[in-house]
């Protein structure tokens, strides 16, 4: 590894994924990343302090006695060494789409130029992989299991078959939204092709859309499931868990919001808190260079299926309604 700063802080440009844990808000996330990056940044190697040539006194010996004479001299620039300070006293990070405090997953952040490609990313309309955990039994007014409780139902009368079915039911219902919010001819040979390839996608702001649930675990009253979806919030897919017990004729809280997958990344290559360091960072930036050449491509073909006005109309905000931090 290089010990340049200049050159390791030039490497980090480009962005790639931490795991946020529960009960940590976003911003804390991606401030603790920043100063771990600067203090290591600030350890490594400095250029050595411009050379400024000086005509210094010296004295010598002359026929009168000794007379002071000006030489030429190299000496280093005050500046440099006095008053320079640290090297590096902020980075430009950036982040993607953010989770809220109560939620854990794959974060993404990116870093000096890899902020244009968080924008990329979110205009490119990725899709989403999430585990929700939820319990049968209780309401409250947040949908989450911290929230205060409105009501307590029975949910004996509660099968997985009947669980399975209401996600079917969601699944259709939202199946026909994406095709509402595709803005493309759906009896065209485009629109054939992507359907084949499972790459239908809204190419503009569009709300919540679920492509796919299944069931992961079923243990009464706690039950476990995969989300696929896109242009959702986390609390969005609590109150799905809320719908899906009142559709049940029970009630349902949610108590685990877990994102698995966001876009290209995935939990393998998200990096610990442990490991939220320059070395690690590094080397994540630049396992990621892959995925920003698809993502690039991914863009141009999006603009190609745009009309004119939908081009216009796309802005770099996240799922807040806030834009992206550039």
């Amino acid at each position: 590894m290089s010990r340049s700063a200049s050159s390791v802080f030039q490497s980090l440009q480009g962005f790639f994924a931490v795991y946020k844990p529960p009960g940590v808000h976003w911003k804390l996330v991606r401030d603790n990343v920043e100063t771990n990056l600067l203090k290591e940044l600030n350890s490594l190697e400095t250029p050595p302090p411009r050379q400024l040539i000086r005509f210094q006194p010296v004295a010598a010996e002359g026929t009168d006695g000794v007379e002071l004479t000006r030489v030429a001299t190299a000496v280093p620039a005050l500046a440099d060494v006095l008053v320079k300070g640290a090297p590096y006293t902020s980075l430009k990070i950036g982040a993607g789409h953010r989770l809220d405090a109560r939620s854990s997953g794959v974060f993404v952040l990116g870093i000096g130029r890899g902020n244009r490609l968080l924008t990329d990313m979110y205009n490119s309309h990725c899709t989403r992989d999430y585990t929700v955990c939820g319990s049968f039994g209780t309401a409250t007014d947040d949908f989450s299991d911290t929230g205060r409780i409105i009501e307590k139902t029975t949910y004996g009368h509660v099968t997985r078959d009947k669980l399975e079915r209401i996600l079917a039911v969601i699944q259709g219902s939202n199946r026909k939204a994406l095709l509402t919010h595709s803005h493309i001819d759906l009896k065209s040979q485009e629109a054939y092709e992507l359907a084949v390839a499972g790459q239908l996608r809204p190419m503009v702001k569009s709300p919540p859309i679920i492509l796919g649930m299944r069931c992961l675990d079923f243990s009464p009253p706690d039950f476990t499931l995969e989300i696929q979806c896109m242009h959702e919030t986390q609390q969005y897919l609590r109150k799905v868990i809320h719908e899906i017990g009142l559709e049940l004729r029970s009630s349902a809280v949610c108590t685990k919001v877990r994102r698995t997958r966001d876009g290209s990344f995935t939990v393998d290559c998200a990096l610990l808190h442990t490991h939220w360091d320059l070395y690690s960072i590094r080397q994540a930036v630049k396992e990621s260079r892959g995925r920003a050449a698809d993502l690039i491509r991914r863009k141009i073909e999006n603009l190609d299926r745009l009309q004119p006005a939908e081009r216009d109309t796309e802005s770099p905000s996240n799922e807040d309604g806030e834009e992206l931090r550039m």
